[in-house]
């Protein structure tokens, strides 16, 4: 499998925005919009990794 590394530029209100959807997000949201578990599992965990990036940036809504 071949990695890719993504680089974005973010307003402060952007990144705010986005985290307190990646909160909000769960599995029954991604299992509605992915083909299979297996897919929505895969999206979940992308989420995640998202959602980690910005509370390393310091937005992370409780």
């Amino acid at each position: 499998m071949t990695t890719i590394r993504l680089h974005i530029e973010l307003s402060e209100q952007e990144a705010w925005d986005y985290a307190q959807f990646l909160k909000r997000v769960g599995f029954a949201d991604y299992s509605a919009n992915a083909v299979d578990h297996a897919e929505a599992y895969r999206m979940l965990y992308v989420g995640e990794k998202i959602r980690a990036a910005l509370a390393e940036a310091g937005f992370a809504p409780r």
